[in-house]
């Protein structure tokens, strides 16, 4: 903790100590004990009572340096959140990739007192390692970072590092607005980062996994987006086993949607799970869902003006189509961009998700 922060909560404590010990002394018979002694030796009334309006004027002075001081201690201490409201004007975006995610925290960014923080991986950076080692049933070793014995100490420091991690990123808004963190790509890590902080609000977004296998198909394709940033090893592997990348994906696909659903099912706070074809299909209506459910009050005439700028139809053509980042947002178009083989391999592998989200 810097020196400055030490100092002034010294003074709060001293200030503390002193306030409590002439208080005692009023409550003795309403006059500090010196002023009683002063009293006993022959010293009249009127010298008691001016000691007893000076020692009121300390109390008076006392409490307003504590009110500054506390005002000039930085919103958080450690652990400490001084901000009532925060960390409840987190909200978390999880689901898979390709499945409205950048669309969804690119409307609420856009809305006053809002930002948006884009894919920080922090549920990937604490599940890899967290999840990997409890298979190996290397929780119950004491040494191990995430192990069970310890798990209210760790649990603590993931919230102190995402709460001070968006603190520095957006000062101006944690204290009084919305951080909207899109973590499809860290989805793994919800259930750890939802216990970790309890007053964070939740968004699961789910799309159809032969949609979401398509995209990424389409974005794989010799230049793709996607394609762009592999590797010519991985390229020449997939000539071996063509299905291998729709085989991955899918398999990417089914851990992260169960584990963010694991983290919805316990979840006590504020959450909702919207579906990518809602989304698509009537925009303003399901973000007004969004918005009520979570119970956040939002100007409707401003979300009306975000989910028409953001709209499909609003998107530079030259920035939409096969290949790019905005490829289709077609519901069901997977039954023409998939093969027969593709989505036997996507069905079986997300089967559970399907029987229980996507049933016909």
């Amino acid at each position: 903790m810097p020196v400055y922060r030490n100092h002034m909560i010294f003074e709060i404590v001293r200030n503390v100590k002193a306030f409590l010990n002439l208080e005692a002394g009023i409550t003795r018979g309403g006059t500090p004990q010196s002023s009683i002694r002063t009293a006993d030796r022959g010293v009249d009334a009127t010298s008691g009572s001016q000691k007893l309006a000076d020692v009121r004027r300390q109390l008076i002075r006392i409490k307003q340096e504590n009110t500054e001081l506390r005002a000039r201690i930085p919103k958080s201490i450690g652990n400490v959140e001084a901000n009532g409201k925060y960390p409840d004007n987190i909200i978390w975006i999880f689901g898979s990739g390709r499945s409205g995610s950048t669309w969804l925290s690119s409307m609420m960014h856009d809305l006053q007192g809002y930002t948006s923080w884009g894919e920080p991986l922090i549920g990937k950076l604490f599940a890899d390692l967290y999840y990997s080692n409890v298979a190996k049933h290397n929780s119950e070793n004491e040494h191990f970072i995430f192990a069970t014995q310890h798990k209210e100490a760790w649990t603590r420091s993931i919230r102190v590092f995402v709460t001070e991690g968006a603190r520095s990123r957006f000062p101006e808004v944690v204290s009084d607005g919305y951080v909207v963190i899109k973590e499809p790509n860290g989805s793994m890590g919800a259930p750890l980062l939802m216990e970790a902080l309890p007053e964070s609000r939740m968004i699961m977004l789910l799309r159809d996994p032969r949609d979401v296998i398509a995209s990424f198909v389409d974005a794989d394709q010799e230049g793709g987006w996607l394609n762009k940033s592999r590797g010519r090893g991985l390229k020449e592997a997939r000539v071996s086993d063509p299905h291998a990348f729709v085989r991955n994906r899918s398999n990417y696909y089914l851990s992260h949607v169960t584990n963010a659903k694991k983290a919805y099912d316990v979840h006590k706070g504020h959450k909702v799970l919207i579906k990518y074809e809602d989304l698509r299909t009537d925009t303003l209506e399901t973000m007004k869902r969004i918005f009520t459910t979570l119970e956040i009050p939002v100007d409707m005439r401003e979300l009306a003006r975000v989910v028409k700028k953001h709209s499909w139809e609003n998107i530079p053509k030259d920035k939409k189509g096969e290949g790019k980042f905005f490829r289709k947002a077609t519901p069901q178009g997977w039954q023409e961009d998939l093969t027969p083989e593709q989505v036997e391999i996507v069905e079986e592998i997300t089967m559970p998700l399907l029987e229980e989200f996507y049933p016909n």
